[in-house]
């Protein structure tokens, strides 16, 4: 299972002129390898280009994404790191980047995104899929 992050959906969902392309072909190649997975989190984000839940879900459906719910260890793990986070001072970043970071690294799932520096930094068993690994 791959989970998705949600720049990548938007980017397909949005035919961003930058990253649609290379955002359609990661979701294929990893619907090659399993199932695509989202969280709770990443619904609510992606849910802002959408006026109706009904809308959200059948673009899920069409692309083959299931939505997981977030494991407490992971909730407790990304406390913990976002923690880490505001100690080395006043931060801007949003605590959803930390579920999702945390997520991927308690079920140790790869994570599909194009912003990889704070998983990196505070997740690094997490194996990311990025225009940088993957030639893009």
């Amino acid at each position: 299972m791959t989970l998705v992050d949600s720049n990548v959906l938007l980017d397909v969902v949005t035919d961003g002129e930058t990253w649609a392309d290379w955002s359609q072909g990661q979701l294929e190649q990893a619907a090659s390898v399993g199932p695509l997975i989202i969280n709770d989190v990443i619904y609510a984000e992606i849910s802002t280009r959408y006026s109706a839940v009904e809308d959200v879900d059948a673009m899920l459906r069409n692309l083959e994404i299931n939505v997981v719910t977030i494991p407490r260890s992971a909730l407790f793990l990304a406390g913990k790191a976002y923690l880490r986070y505001r100690s080395a001072g006043p931060r801007t970043g949003v605590l959803s980047d930390f579920f999702i970071g945390a997520h991927a690294a308690v079920e140790q799932r790869p994570l599909l995104t194009r912003d990889a520096r704070r998983y990196r930094t505070y997740f690094p068993t997490v194996e990311l899929i990025t225009p940088s690994e993957s030639g893009g």
